[in-house]
């Protein structure tokens, strides 16, 4: 169900005004909170059930199901993607331009949390990590081989960049791989990622052909 924008500003306040009333907020939580309910009032109202699906990109056939990769953390994958509307690249910034994704530093995180949601268990166990200056430890959901040369930035640039995708539309082009992380808590891995996954891609779509492309 989508959230409306003026829902996340009223909760944006309620945050805010029940810090004020404990005399907790400071200068620089104000100057957050400024932020990020400008953000809020410039997110489009569309979901991403209604976003266009890539007609330039053939998906490749394959589905997998493999057990939750238990998490330090239950990041809620569904409230940040479906409901804030937080494009994919916010938080994995280093897709668009290296090999991984990247996992967002809890300064990232921190940087809404000191204001939003506080009260919650999942942000209050991120707080206790900030503040020993220590990262949760992640698990990676989805890997290949050592021997598989993958990179993020050529898929992303071919995709979205060079086909002139529009950018805010880029999770649809994420989930032929990561599946529909719209849906998700934390990531699970729905697609195989194996050779046949990929070959498959690579012919459907114009990739290279040549072992070496992928095997270093």
């Amino acid at each position: 169900m989508q959230v409306e924008r003026r829902t996340l500003l009223r909760k944006l306040v309620c945050s805010l005004r029940g810090r004020m009333r404990m005399k907790t907020v400071t200068i620089k939580q104000l100057l957050s909170f400024s932020v990020l309910a400008f953000v809020v009032s410039i997110l489009p109202a569309k979901s991403y059930a209604e976003l266009p699906v890539p007609a330039h990109i053939t998906p490749p056939v394959g589905e997998h199901e493999s057990p939750v990769v238990p998490q330090p953390i239950e990041f809620p994958h569904d409230r940040h993607v479906k409901d804030m509307k937080i494009n994919c690249m916010y938080c994995h910034t280093y897709a668009r331009r290296s090999k991984v994704a990247g996992i967002p530093p809890t300064s990232k995180c921190m940087g809404c949390h000191k204001v939003i949601a506080t009260d919650k268990p999942r942000i209050q166990k991120l707080t206790e990590y900030w503040e020993k200056g220590e990262s949760p430890k992640w698990l990676k959901v989805h890997d290949v081989p050592d021997y598989v040369h993958f990179t993020h930035e050529k898929h992303i640039r071919k995709f979205v960049f060079d086909a002139k995708f529009p950018v805010e539309d880029v999770q649809q082009v994420c989930g032929l791989c990561h599946g529909e992380v719209q849906g998700m808590t934390v990531a699970e891995k729905k697609k195989p990622l194996n050779m046949g996954f990929c070959q498959r891609c690579h012919e459907a779509n114009g990739g290279p052909g040549d072992c070496w492309a992928c095997h270093k």
